[in-house]
């Protein structure tokens, strides 16, 4: 049968489909809009599923604050070139992952494929991902994301030019004058933004498993005694290094970079010592692509 380009066209913008695609959807389904819209569908369903064995090694970190800054999602997902993380498409579904898990909260990635979606209920987050995989011809994948809500503080979040880093942070305060403050919420960027350049592993040291201590301290201990130092010597040097490493990984001990001069400890007790209400950094998420 002949296909009119009028036809071809409404295809085309109601799917994002190529031409000679459209053609053979209206040809196969008679002229009707709506089957050949359904045709496409599941030939980009059943594209997906092919590529979904390939690598996806780039892609978008994406973060949404929710106004009054009481909850937040940092958000990854993946793609396969960095042409295709550029484009409307991609950025666009990326944006809307991050806003559909903070209305919706799902607890892992299996159930949030699964769940419907806030921009169109009749479709599941899953199937909504396929058809796209369809139409930029590329694999997909939602890698990994956090959800923080809490009442008492902000959270805040820092995504590095490129989307390539992101970072959420949760600072708790109960004085919800003092959270409203410029110089809290001054303090609370500085935190994302130094969580974001030096990568701290933990919080406090405390927050350290024996795993990593143990294993930081035997390398220590055995680099000095390959030194043949004493085994006091290489005792004292070894614990010296784990004052470094502590001092590298937790985010309190680190020298905060704007001012090296003083650590993230000190930063927060000033902090305090100025506004009079005690302060917390309870937890981040730090996202760089590819991880």
């Amino acid at each position: 049968m002949s296909v009119s380009a009028t036809d071809v066209k409404k295809l085309r913008d109601s799917t994002g489909a190529g031409i000679m695609d459209c053609k053979r959807a209206l040809t196969e389904t008679k002229g009707d809009i709506e089957k050949a819209i359904d045709y496409l569908r599941k030939k980009g369903i059943a594209r997906a599923e092919k590529k979904a064995s390939r690598e996806t090694k780039d892609g978008l970190i994406e973060s949404y604050i929710h106004p009054k800054s009481k909850l937040g999602v940092l958000l990854e997902v993946n793609c396969e070139t960095d042409f295709v993380a550029k484009t409307p498409d991609f950025k666009n579904f990326v944006r809307d992952i991050a806003m559909h898990i903070a209305d919706k909260k799902p607890t892992d990635i299996s159930g949030l494929l699964q769940q419907s979606f806030i921009n169109n209920p009749d479709k599941a987050i899953e199937e909504v991902q396929k058809e796209l995989i369809g139409k930029l011809g590329e694999n997909i994948t939602i890698k990994r994301f956090v959800c923080y809500e809490f009442k008492n503080g902000l959270i805040e979040s820092y995504i590095h030019p490129g989307s390539k880093l992101g970072v959420l942070v949760e600072v708790n305060c109960d004085n919800s004058t003092v959270t409203a403050s410029t110089d809290f919420q001054s303090f609370v960027h500085d935190i994302a933004m130094q969580v974001a350049a030096s990568n701290p592993l933990v919080i406090r040291r405390e927050e350290l498993s024996p795993e990593i201590i143990t294993k930081e301290m035997n390398i220590y201990r055995t680099q000095a005694e390959n030194q043949n130092k004493p085994k006091h010597i290489a005792e004292k040097i070894a614990h010296g290094k784990m004052e470094k490493f502590y001092q590298e990984v937790c985010l309190m001990e680190q020298s905060f970079i704007k001012d090296p001069n003083k650590t993230i400890e000190e930063l927060s007790k000033e902090l305090i010592g100025k506004i009079g209400v005690n302060i917390t950094i309870h937890r981040f998420a730090r996202f760089q692509l590819g991880e």
